[in-house]
């Protein structure tokens, strides 16, 4: 098989798990207990009328299957509902949180590669020794630490040190000030949520290259590029690394495709408005049309970034069949 027929089977294969994906995120919410009318107009004194022409107005009234193919036909066609709580587009509800989000996570998920990556390669160069040691630990232990403890750790120091916000995006007094001062308090309020995102997301980059690297290491060429007298520097930075890094393309495009799941925690802790509140709070809300437009933005994050990460890996290892 060549590389135009790869691309188009890897293409259709993601068109169909996105189609799957929509599917099941229409039913899983479905499925959630409560009635969305009722926790959405919280008032004692709603009569059933009230309540079914609330249901129509929103398209609640309708059967599953029906409610199923109307969804299905605005989501190709770009109408993805009207939020129950804001009512507004979901679209206008979802995309401003959408760039909260990457405003915050791209830069901390960008970080933890490449300190991640770093440290894996100095510790699996330095196998057995106390660096090696040091860095594999470090990387457990920040692997382990759960997001939401980190973020209230990082809260309670910095509330009796000061210095740095540890909550919101940008200050009250900065948001209808000079930009250079908007820019500012936003940079400030990003410090504590993207190094906790950060610390968290790296340890699995350095545990999967230094492992990468050390398998790297017992290869036959290598044995061949010592006996031919070539240094260590040059094969490490020549062969070892470059061959070490195919192995970590698929965990580094996940990473990148889950940049906005991964935050839902952070986001919470650090009340930073981006798509992880918004999600965490469509729940309580029983926002369908928020909630499905978020997965939605999800799976295409994450289904592109496998997407791009297969014909990368193909590409750059000539050992991958095209099949």
């Amino acid at each position: 098989m060549g590389m135009g027929r790869y691309v188009i089977k890897r293409a259709a294969s993601s068109v169909l798990t996105f189609f799957v994906t929509v599917a099941l995120t229409f039913v899983l919410f479905r499925l959630l207990p409560g009635n969305p009318v009722q926790l959405l107009f919280r008032n004692p004194e709603l009569t059933q009328a009230e309540i079914r022409e609330l249901s129509t107005q929103f398209g609640l009234n309708k059967p599953l299957w029906l409610q199923f193919i109307l969804y299905i036909r605005n989501v190709f066609l770009g109408n993805w509902g009207i939020s129950f709580y804001y009512r507004s587009p979901v679209t206008e509800v979802l995309f401003p949180a959408l760039l909260n989000s990457v405003i915050l996570i791209l830069p901390a998920t960008v970080l933890a590669i490449v300190i991640g990556a770093g440290l894996g390669v100095l510790a699996g160069w330095k196998r057995g020794s106390y660096t090696d040691v040091g860095v594999l630990s470090s990387s457990l232990v920040l692997y382990a630490i759960p997001t939401f403890w980190l973020g209230i750790l990082l809260i309670m120091i910095f509330v009796k040190v000061g210095g740095l916000p540890v909550s919101g995006m940008v200050s009250i007094t900065a948001v209808n000030g000079p930009p250079l001062q908007y820019l500012v308090s936003v940079l400030r309020h990003m410090i504590l949520p993207m190094l906790t995102l950060t610390l968290v997301t790296l340890g699995q980059f350095t545990i999967i290259m230094r492992s990468s690297i050390i398998g790297e290491l017992t290869e036959d060429y290598v044995v061949a590029a010592y006996s031919k007298g070539l240094t260590s520097s040059w094969l490490l930075r020549k062969h070892v690394v470059p061959n070490a890094l195919l192995p970590t393309i698929s965990i580094i495009a996940i990473s990148i495709g889950t940049v906005v799941a991964g935050a839902v925690l952070t986001e919470t802790v650090f009340s930073w408005p981006g798509v992880g509140s918004l999600i965490y709070d469509s729940i309580f809300r029983r926002d369908y049309p928020v909630l499905q437009g978020a997965f939605l933005i999800i799976a295409l994050f994450v289904i592109a970034a496998n997407f791009v990460a297969d014909i990368m890996y193909a590409y750059l290892d000539p050992r991958v069949k095209y099949s």
